[in-house]
């Protein structure tokens, strides 16, 4: 038995998400498809984190364990051969042998998404943003961000998912508003995410950047996930375009 701990990067604009599911085409599916044509051999195959439709990574992990009668490969071939078989928009970027019991979601200790949202139309890059028409004022957005901090419940800013998400409560390590040029980031890292946690997270800070809510309705849901406020999350959903999972944090052996 080898087992593998792979990084990659993909365009989620074509994929109905990372996690395989019946009659929809998914990034785990064409991953798993390319390495068991590689090994000539079933392999099991895991995520660090479940991207949903239309979302991408810039350094995904998952781990690949095949029971193989071929002998064990080097990495660079390992990633070579898998590239050489995956669509253009998937890419592995690094293998590395890994431990028998290695799970990339167990394992992982924090995870970080990154939400691009343009202040201008854009010629070449609308699959990866959200652009804004409106002027927002980042500053408010900016004390929005510094109240995600800690450990919260997320209630009002998810979808519910009994079979994904027994608890509604995320511990938030660091939350922030940046701006890049014509870009406004939102970066996230926490020990693990709630369905359309960061997109409704976005949209919210958004709707106080429109001036449609005030940083007190962001706060008040924030302590109180059933009062009524003039914010609505749900309705504020940010599009999926702008959203990247950025990074996945191990400990270190």
């Amino acid at each position: 038995m080898q087992t593998w701990k792979l990084t990659l990067e993909y365009d989620g604009t074509r994929y109905s998400g990372w996690q395989e599911q019946p009659h929809s085409r998914t990034v785990q599916g064409e991953l798993r498809r390319a390495a068991e044509d590689l090994f000539q051999s079933e392999v099991d195959l895991g995520g660090a984190g479940r991207t949903d439709a239309g979302v991408h990574a810039r350094a995904q992990v998952a781990h690949l364990r095949v029971q193989s009668r071929q002998q064990r490969i080097e990495p660079t071939r390992l990633v070579y051969g898998i590239n050489d078989r995956l669509p253009a928009d998937i890419n592995v970027l690094n293998a590395e042998a890994a431990p028998p019991g290695f799970n990339a979601r167990r394992d992982a200790v924090a995870r970080s998404y990154v939400y691009q949202i343009s202040t201008r139309r854009t010629a070449f890059f609308k699959k990866y943003v959200w652009w804004v028409r409106d002027r927002l004022d980042v500053k408010a957005m900016q004390g929005c961000a510094q109240l995600v901090v800690g450990r919260r419940d997320f209630a009002a800013f998810c979808e519910r998912d009994p079979k994904r998400d027994a608890s509604t409560v995320v511990v938030v390590e660091a939350a922030e508003i940046a701006l890049d040029d014509n870009l406004i980031l939102f970066r996230i890292t926490a020990s693990h995410f709630l369905w359309k946690m960061v997109r409704r997270l976005a949209g919210a800070m958004v709707e106080v950047g429109r001036g449609n809510a005030d940083p007190g309705d962001f706060e008040a849901l924030l302590k109180n996930p059933k009062r009524r406020t003039h914010l609505d999350p749900a309705r504020a959903t940010a599009p999926p375009s702008g959203l990247f999972l950025e990074r996945i944090d191990y400990r270190r052996r």
